[in-house]
């Protein structure tokens, strides 16, 4: 990849009329606009699942927003893009500058620094999204679960929350939903807040967040040896348990004040877990932890204070519940799929909630706890076969209500395309695997605000309008946080978060060719208009 000098040249003033000076040190609202022009070789369109040749992206590296996606053969000079925009916005343009609508002068010229970049050789995808992480974990290869939990310090789990972000950003994931910080407390909400806005103090992906997951009593870890009855150690639970519907209710509303953007329910686990001492069988059980009155009082309270809620879960019963009751994501879900009696009803079921409920299979966590870590028992090939069947029939019914997200925490943090590589080898197309992890990432954490008819109506807008419909909905560069929330992400298209990501390799060839491209080829990296990384190496946001 290589980059030109940056050319100076006039063209109208972008910002929309009677804006007040920003105080934000990095909007550059008294310098010139800086705009990216990008080649790219090959552009994926996750909406059409298609590789499109030969486009020129106009960035806007102060907005952080796409401002135009052309052919190569028809692209407009970035002046030809401003003055589009500022005409739309404010009226029509003139030699003199570009006037506002009626009754209002002119806004004056200004500069406007071009950088191009030419990414001819490379295929370039949006940002893509894990929307199941633990930045608050490590593999447990490294350590077990419950001695990160217990034995490392808050502060340590924190700066290692940061490294894991860096890595995840650097790897081409622009956007990640974390799933619970597992006795980190609401960590994860400071994480955040240092993640956030254009100024961000770390670097790091575009970050959701669920603070404390919520559990059943006498269900979750860390347990106790000295005290068998005792939620956890030392005061650390790994989710915060609760029963009854009322207490159901409050612990919802206690987590959206702390300002989650997610409710995660365990809907299922191995309540039973002290058993594995006397029974193999017994331990390990999936059981339901909430009856259904519980889960609709979690998820409808959630739900009227806009928040979206996702459930783990793997067993039938807590499945079909949790889909009657719309909640809006299932992790895991290994036995959607009854293989030995060839029943695939709920799976059936679940397909036909599309645009309802997404399901997030987890393939990389099974893998990693079941084939890597523990291959050679017969119980660990048994759980992996179920989840492989499971994800293989999915297919089979065409389901397209996935997203990916690997668990990753239970893995290494940077190598989060595991899951991506997983689905590919287990029989998905690698056009329906790049779509799930860019657009179905993004449809899957999208806020509430973003979903029905009003949310529909704001993506229209910004289908037609662009960058210029987000003004006209209230989007201003001098936002610190604007691209957080504001702007949709997940499909490169004017008006949409500038996340790009640029591979060197096949993503459209062998199995052995996307793994490799996926895994080892990510050479640019884009997050809101700021370069993290450039012909493979690391660089400071630019």
């Amino acid at each position: 990849m290589t980059s030109t000098r940056p050319y100076i040249s006039q063209a109208p003033l972008l910002n929309p009329p009677n804006l007040p000076p920003s105080d934000s040190n990095n909007n550059n609202s008294s310098g010139p606009r800086r705009i990216y022009q990008i080649l790219a070789g090959q552009l994926f369109d996750p909406v059409a699942r298609a590789l499109v040749p030969n486009q020129v992206i106009t960035v806007d590296r102060d907005a952080g927003v796409i401002l135009d996606v052309s052919p190569q053969a028809l692209a407009k000079t970035p002046e030809e893009v401003l003055a589009a925009i500022s005409k739309s916005i404010g009226g029509d343009s003139s030699s003199a500058g570009v006037g506002v609508g009626a009754n209002k002068k002119p806004e004056a010229r200004r500069e406007v620094e071009v950088t191009r970049i030419n990414m001819s050789g490379m295929t370039v995808l949006p940002g893509l999204v894990d929307v199941h992480v633990h930045f608050f974990l490590h593999p447990y290869s490294e350590t077990p679960w419950e001695d990160q939990v217990t034995k490392e310090s808050l502060a340590e789990r924190t700066v290692r929350a940061t490294v894991h972000a860096r890595k995840t950003l650097l790897a081409g994931f622009t956007t990640v939903r974390d799933l619970g910080t597992e006795g980190a407390f609401d960590a994860d909400i400071g994480l955040r807040k240092c993640l956030a806005g254009r100024n961000a103090l770390i670097p790091g992906p575009r970050y959701y967040c669920v603070t404390r997951a919520i559990i059943s009593t006498g269900s979750y870890g860390p347990k106790s040896s000295l005290y068998p009855a005792q939620e956890g150690i030392d005061g650390v639970k790994g989710a915060e348990p609760v029963d009854g519907v009322n207490d159901c209710v409050r612990e919802v509303r206690k987590q959206i004040g702390a300002g989650a953007d997610w409710i995660k329910i365990y809907a299922d686990y191995s309540c039973r877990s002290r058993m594995a001492e006397v029974s193999s069988s017994l331990g390990p059980q999936q059981i339901a932890t909430f009856n259904k009155e519980e889960l609709w009082a979690m998820i409808s309270a959630a739900h009227a204070r806009g928040v979206k809620v996702c459930a783990h879960a793997n067993t039938w019963g807590a499945i079909d519940n949790l889909l009657d009751l719309g909640v809006d994501s299932i992790e895991h879900g290994s036995e959607l799929y009854d293989k030995p009696a060839g029943d695939n009803t709920l799976l059936r079921k679940f397909t036909k909630a599309n645009g309802t409920t997404t399901w997030v299979p987890t393939l990389a966590a099974y893998y990693t706890i079941f084939v890597t870590s523990r291959g050679g028992s017969e119980y660990a090939r048994r759980r992996w076969e179920t989840c492989k069947a499971t994800f293989e029939e999915a297919l089979k019914a065409r389901m397209e209500n996935i997203a990916c997200g690997g668990d990753t925490g239970v893995f290494a943090h940077g190598e989060n395309a595991l899951e991506l590589v997983l689905m590919r080898r287990l029989g998905a197309s690698w056009d329906r695997v790049l779509s799930w992890a860019t657009y179905g990432g993004w449809k899957c954490v999208r806020g509430m605000e973003w979903e029905g008819v009003q949310g529909e109506r704001r993506l229209v807008e910004i289908e037609k309008g662009g960058y210029a419909a987000l003004v006209e909905a209230g989007f201003r560069v001098e936002q610190e946080n604007g691209l957080e929330r504001g702007v949709p992400f997940g499909v490169v298209r004017a008006g949409w978060a500038a996340d790009l990501v640029g591979f060197e390799g096949k993503l459209d060839g062998s199995g052995k060719e996307f793994e490799d491209t996926l895994m080892k080829g990510v050479k640019f990296v884009m997050k809101g208009g700021k370069i993290y990384k450039r012909d493979g190496q690391e660089v400071v946001g630019i």
